[in-house]
């Protein structure tokens, strides 16, 4: 089975690169997977998405209530797709999976999709803040477990 981690987010903008730390995090843990980062979004996806059996999406999220490091596990069905799909400009990656595919092309039977609960998605620098990057370590760890990787 073909897996992929994809890593989203911003390197340079604090917690926001959390996502690509963790991806790499996962693949030093488990050889039997591919790692691929990117601050891409919407179609620009499908790219990446195309030809894997399996694909496990980590990212950020800023929610009111979370706790910086807290992992949130969801599935293409937790998404809701737009019902208006005549601009691609910001779409939602589950506006883009269902176009991939509608379009025919290959794309994963299993996706698995983590948030990470950060503390500072706005503020440019490189790294995460200290509480998350302390948490990074367990998130990699939980995800591998989870994932039976």
């Amino acid at each position: 089975m073909k897996t992929l981690v994809l890593g989203l987010g911003n390197p340079i903008v604090t917690d926001d690169g959390v996502g690509i730390e963790v991806a790499e995090g996962i693949g030093e843990a488990s050889r039997d997977v591919v790692v691929e980062q990117t601050t891409e979004a919407g179609l620009a996806l499908l790219d990446y998405l195309e030809g894997h059996d399996r694909v496990i999406i980590v990212d950020s999220i800023k929610t009111e209530k979370g706790t910086p490091g807290d992992l949130y596990r969801l599935g293409l069905a937790d998404l809701h797709a737009a019902t208006d799909l005549s601009c691609s400009h910001g779409m939602d990656l589950a506006s883009a999976f269902k176009i991939g595919q509608d379009l025919g092309c290959r794309m994963p039977q299993s996706v698995s999709i983590y948030a990470i609960e950060v503390e500072d998605n706005s503020t440019f620098g490189e790294g995460c803040t200290d509480k998350l990057r302390r948490r990074i370590p367990f998130i990699v760890t939980e995800i591998v477990r989870e994932e039976k990787l």
